[in-house]
C-alpha cells in the first residue's frame, strides 16, 4: 500500500502584512550605502527633521519605524499560519527590543547630563 504525503502550503492572508510592514520598517530606519533612508526623505518632505542636530546627532527615524515594527509583531502574533507571518514577527520582534533598549540608553543617558 503506498501512502500519500500531503504538503500544506501556507496561503497569503492578512498575517502576510506582517512581513510587509516589517520592511518597510526597515527600509524607513535604515541607510542602504551612500543613501539615505526613505525615512529622512519623508520627514523632510513632511518639514520634520530626522536627526535630532541638522545632519547628525540621534537619527529619530528609528523611533518613528516603530510605527511599523509593533503592527507587525502583533500582526505576525494573531496571525502565524499565513505566509511571511512568522518572519515578520520575528524579525519585527527583534528590531522593536533593540529600539526600546535605544531609547531606554537614550533617556539614562540624558538624565544623567541633568
Amino acid at each position: 500500500m503506498t501512502t500519500i504525503e500531503v504538503k500544506k502550503t501556507k496561503d497569503i492572508g492578512l498575517g502576510s502584512l506582517s512581513f510587509v510592514l516589517c520592511l518597510l520598517g526597515i527600509l524607513f530606519t535604515f541607510e542602504f550605502g551612500d543613501k539615505s533612508c526613505m525615512g529622512d526623505h519623508i520627514l523632510h518632505t513632511i518639514g520634520i527633521s530626522g536627526w535630532s542636530n541638522g545632519d547628525s546627532g540621534i537619527h529619530y527615524t528609528v523611533f518613528y519605524s516603530a510605527i511599523f515594527f509593533i503592527p507587525s509583531f502583533i500582526i505576525g502574533h494573531i496571525y502565524p499560519d499565513n505566509r511571511g507571518a512568522k518572519a515578520g514577527k520575528i524579525i519585527s520582534g527583534i528590531l522593536s527590543v533593540l529600539i526600546v533598549s535605544a531609547l531606554i540608553t537614550f533617556i539614562i543617558s540624558f538624565e544623567a547630563w541633568v
